[in-house]
């Protein structure tokens, strides 16, 4: 039984660390190539000059629901793709946070919150630290988002037992 909970962990935080790798690779590479000498050139140019993160930071969105207000006002497949798509990447998230808590201290609703938040202003402010996006506070908000509805929608299938082995949500007895 400890065995198979032991690789049943070991498993989620495998694919949890693929997983945020692939979100880091994605968010700030946009789908392509991963340029390690690039982030280093934009890192030093960046840390030494400040200034030019301040104006970074001052080019993004730090006005919340300011983007996603535009979503509903003025309609493209843009920006609905950008509202639906920072809800979404973070959906597996929130499920695998979920998969973490079996038959240990339950994640609350603001634990998820926060994690899914925590992990979203890091990719935000990497953005700005390397110069490859803008920060926006509504991605903030719509990454929280999907992870609040990847952990609720993982408590619901724990709550009635769909796809979560039962053999990992029974108390141990030995």
């Amino acid at each position: 039984m400890k065995q198979k909970r032991l690789l049943f962990d070991i498993v989620i935080q495998a694919l949890l660390g693929l997983y945020v790798f692939g979100l880091f690779k994605v968010i700030l590479f946009k789908f392509g190539t991963m340029d390690v000498p690039f982030l280093y050139r934009q890192l030093r140019r960046n840390l030494a000059n400040p200034h030019y993160i301040a104006s970074r930071l001052n080019e993004g969105n730090l006005i919340p629901f300011h983007e996603i207000s535009k979503s509903f006002h003025v309609f493209s497949s843009h920006l609905l793709y950008n509202l639906l798509g920072n809800i979404v990447i973070f959906i597996p998230y929130g499920i695998l946070l979920g998969l973490l808590s079996i038959n240990k201290r339950k994640l609350s609703f603001v634990d998820a919150l926060l994690c899914s938040f925590g992990l979203s202003l890091c990719l935000e402010c990497a953005q700005t630290v390397f110069s490859i996006g803008i920060f926006d506070v509504d991605d903030l908000i719509l990454n929280s988002c999907g992870g609040l509805i990847g952990w609720i929608a993982f408590r619901l299938c724990a709550k009635f037992k769909v796809a979560v082995p039962n053999s990992f949500t029974k108390p141990s007895e030995s």
